[in-house]
Order: C-alpha cells, then structure tokens, then sequence
C-alpha cells in the first residue's frame, strides 16, 4: 500500500524590522514544520504578500517606513490573510486598534515561542475550515426551480 503523500508545507511571513526576533522565530517555526519568508519593514512585505500569499502572516507594529498598523490597514484592501501581531506596544489600546483593523491575534514582547506557535495553529485550522465551507458553497446557483402556488424556490 502506497504511503499518502505528505502535507505541503504551511508557510509563514516573518515582518520585523529587529533581525534577532526575525531569525529566532524563523528558527522557532522552521523547527515546527513551516517554512518561513522574512521581511524587515512593512513596505516591502506587503508587495510580497500580495504577490505570493503565505498562509499567515506575523507583524511587528514599529517599523521604518511602514509601521504594522499600516501594513495590516492596506493588506486588509486586497487581502484576508490570517495576521498576528507579534510587537512591544503592550498597551491595551493599541491592542484594541490592532483587533479592530482585522488582525487575529496580538501577542506581546517578550513572547513564548510555543504559545506564538500554538495560536499560529490554531488560526490556520480556522481559516481552513473557512475554506472549506467556502469551497463547498456551489459557485452557480441550483438549476432546479420549486413552485408552490405564487411561491418559488431556488
């Protein structure tokens, strides 16, 4: 009996203009299975995402030439990508700011990788079941038309 092929490989976006944080996680996630794409401001991270989606994506906020409040406020035009903000702004407003403009999750520094880890699988199993029901959403409307007096059902 043929093994069944392997899973392809989720990928994550790294945005972190901090070549520490960028190369940690990115170590971090490598080791958990996902590849890995790193960007160091927002600016070139979004033509990239939009080009070539990842699965997800982590932002950090303060950033030079396009902070992550930014990145996510223009990705959100064009995009629903699944975005966690991973930064030190730990105030409760600029997490509320965050969740508001449509990033799925806020995670402050210093962070443990295992949680970022664990909430990075946890949204791409939401956003998986979201494609499946909208996968199997049919794509033209049923042939079939239902009549009951002046009533009529498609």
């Amino acid at each position: 009996m043929a093994e069944p092929a392997p899973a392809p490989q989720q990928t994550i976006a790294l945005v972190d203009d901090d070549r520490n944080i960028l190369t940690t996680v990115s170590i971090g996630l490598q080791a958990e299975g996902f590849a890995t794409r790193v960007y160091s401001d927002g600016a070139a991270a979004l033509k990239a995402l939009l080009e070539n989606p990842p699965d997800l994506a982590v932002f950090d906020i303060k950033m030079p030439r396009m902070d992550g409040f930014e990145l996510l406020r223009q990705l959100r035009e064009k995009s629903a990508l699944p975005v966690i903000f991973l930064t030190s702004k730990d105030e409760e407003p600029d997490e509320a700011l965050g969740l508001a403009m449509g990033a799925d999750d806020y995670i402050t520094k210093p962070f443990s990788q295992r949680l970022l880890v664990a909430r990075i699988r946890a949204i791409l199993r939401r956003a998986e079941l979201i494609k499946g029901v909208v996968e199997s959403v049919p794509s033209e409307p049923a042939s079939e038309v239902i009549e009951r007096g002046r009533l009529e059902m498609d």
